[in-house]
């Protein structure tokens, strides 16, 4: 394995925890409770090697940047979705935080109230994610230096 396997390791994990946070959601609306809890603990795992992946990447490729070349209306929307992203990113982990403790408390009315608010963010954080991959390495890949 090498530092340019992980991008595509990082889109699969995303793409699981996207999965198991809407199933998650799915479950809790339908009175599921453990497979709610199931999926999302599965979801915080997912996450949390997603980011120790990102980072190791970040790490190892430290002076080295993959530029967005396309021009036009991609470009323009590839930063604007990866801005979303990036601000949303840094702040749904204390949220997730936040909504976990409650939870681990079996405070499930702060947990529930947090939750709503973290969900959605979480959800389009681990979705724009697989989004961004595909932008910048499958859809438009930068020219072969």
């Amino acid at each position: 394995m090498t530092v340019s396997d992980l991008p595509p390791i990082n889109a699969t994990l995303n793409a699981l925890s996207t999965i198991f946070i809407a199933s998650g959601w799915w479950f809790i609306r339908h009175d599921r409770r453990r497979a709610h809890i199931a999926c999302m603990v599965t979801a915080l795992v997912t996450s949390t090697l997603f980011l120790a992946c990102y980072l190791t990447y970040h790490f190892l490729k430290a002076g080295h940047v993959t530029y967005f070349t396309h021009p036009g209306w991609p470009k323009t929307f590839y930063f604007w979705l990866l801005g979303t992203h990036t601000i949303l990113a840094v702040v749904v982990l204390p949220m997730i935080i936040c909504t976990v403790v409650p939870a681990l408390r079996a405070r499930f009315d702060r947990h529930k109230r947090i939750g709503r608010w973290t969900m959605p963010v979480w959800l389009y954080v681990s979705f724009t994610g697989v989004i961004v991959y595909f932008w910048l390495y499958q859809w438009f890949p930068p020219a072969a230096s």
